[in-house]
């Protein structure tokens, strides 16, 4: 599998030859490509925004590809179809092997951390104008959409229920199939709530829409319902929202106003990514930050300033070497970023033995399928041969009669005699194989007691 990807990622990386563009230290392949959110989300059009300043300084085109939920922007990085991923907060649940990672053919994925956006947005429920909402409160009994495939975006969801005190029970579930349709099902009256960044474009629609769009407050004092919030959402923190669509139709009426943030995008790369695509990628983002800032919605965390590193994911070793290069990158950094790496580590190990279990209980259950439908066989042919030993009894009785009264040779009474000893000796073979793989399902199933129960019977 390892050696898929590498091959996969050395061709996505090769798409468009294997010339790499350099300025400044700075070398990108001529083509790069990395997943996004769909084509009216915030972080696709960031990503663009990017992509123009790759190729105006680089010569290198970026190509976005969309996708419409957490897992369809993960399977190309899975597939190594692409390296990079400009993912949401569903890039942690795929580290962690969680919700829709946590299958065989998932999670846990080794992903690392570039560069991110922390941005002055924020990241809540957008409320139809006309839903009745004017505090956090009032969602109550309200349509709140369920995006199916989107992890990340139904756990805020979930968390923003639990800031306001409530939970799904509390509020009327709408599943749509991804985030875009989220936004459409408020403007076609079919839901009043959805998760996504304030900068989002499809936010415009619904502002122009006749339904309109509001922004309830997340008061930052309010420290019960953060810590309601954070145990669903650990990434979350308070945020002054100052940009995104029609802020001032919040509660405060007030621009900024108190909300909720975390990275977003968050830039991810697979485990065998080049060193040099990482440093070069993470250099060209950060020193090139006038020239992106205002390309697209929300881009002012893409300063080095507001980079955390000390997050939730390992940084890539090109991204490291960058901030070295800046003095930002200091032993706390390197301690940090240790213990997420062993933990990468841990999870994979762990998830190996799990494979590994999960293999030996298959092999387990299809042994005990086996042994059962067996031990059914021979009970019905148990009791064939108890109803044939009745009919062998009295075929051998009156052979025993006739032959007294001499109506029968010697010859045909030893027949009858043979068959009804055949007859017995093939009930107490047929019984001692059930017995046999009785013991044998008891042992495989660990009912010890049976098999003790089944030895006192045997005496």
């Amino acid at each position: 599998m390892k050696h898929t990807t590498t091959l996969g990622l050395a061709a996505a990386l090769a798409v468009a030859g294997s010339s790499w563009a350099s300025a400044a230290d700075v070398k990108l392949p001529s083509q790069i490509s990395w997943t996004a959110y769909g084509t009216t989300s915030s972080g696709y059009a960031q990503s663009v925004g990017i992509g123009q300043m790759l190729t105006k300084n680089y010569g290198t085109s970026l190509r976005i590809i969309p996708g419409k939920n957490d897992v369809s922007r993960m399977v190309p990085l899975r597939e190594g179809q692409s390296p990079l991923c400009a993912c949401g907060f569903a890039a942690y649940f795929a580290q962690e092997g969680a919700f829709m990672f946590g299958t065989k053919k998932w999670g846990p994925m080794k992903l690392y951390n570039m560069f991110n956006n922390i941005g002055e947005n924020g990241q809540q429920a957008v409320v139809a104008g006309d839903a009745g909402v004017k505090t956090i409160k009032d969602i109550k009994g309200k349509r709140v959409t369920w995006v199916k495939g989107a992890p990340a975006l139904n756990v805020n969801m979930s968390a923003f229920l639990a800031f306001a005190g409530y939970t799904w029970d509390d509020v009327e579930k709408v599943v749509v199939p991804g985030w875009k349709q989220s936004i459409e099902a408020i403007i076609n009256g079919q839901a009043d709530l959805a998760w996504g960044s304030t900068a989002s474009s499809a936010y415009n629609q619904l502002a122009a829409s006749p339904r309109g769009l509001y922004f309830v407050n997340m008061p930052h004092s309010d420290k019960e319902a953060w810590a309601r919030a954070n145990a669903i959402a650990p990434h979350w923190a308070p945020q002054m929202v100052s940009v995104g669509v029609d802020l001032k139709s919040n509660e405060s009426g007030k621009v900024p106003w108190e909300g909720n943030n975390f990275p977003y995008p968050i830039f991810v790369a697979i485990e065998g990514t080049p060193d040099d695509l990482a440093y070069g990628l993470t250099k060209a983002v950060m020193e090139n930050f006038d020239q992106i800032k205002d390309s697209g919605p929300s881009m002012g965390g893409y300063q080095i300033s507001k980079q955390n590193l000390k997050w939730i994911f390992p940084y890539h070793p090109g991204s490291i070497k960058y901030f070295k290069e800046k003095g930002l990158w200091t032993d706390e950094h390197d301690q940090h970023n240790a213990g997420l790496l062993k933990r990468q580590e841990i999870l994979a190990d762990a998830r190996s033995l799990e494979l590994q279990k999960s293999d030996l209980l298959r092999e387990l259950q299809i042994q005990v399928k086996q042994i059962s439908g067996k031990i059914k066989e021979l009970q019905k042919t148990l009791s064939l041969q108890r109803e044939q030993l009745k009919l062998n009894q009295q075929a051998f009785d009156l052979a025993s009669a006739h032959y007294q009264a001499g109506l029968i040779t010697n010859i045909e009474y030893l027949t009858a005699q043979q068959e009804l000893g055949d007859n017995q000796f093939q009930i107490h073979d047929s019984s001692l194989n059930i017995l046999m793989n009785l013991v044998h399902l008891y042992a495989l199933t660990n009912q010890t007691d049976h098999i003790s129960q089944l030895q006192e019977a045997a005496k």
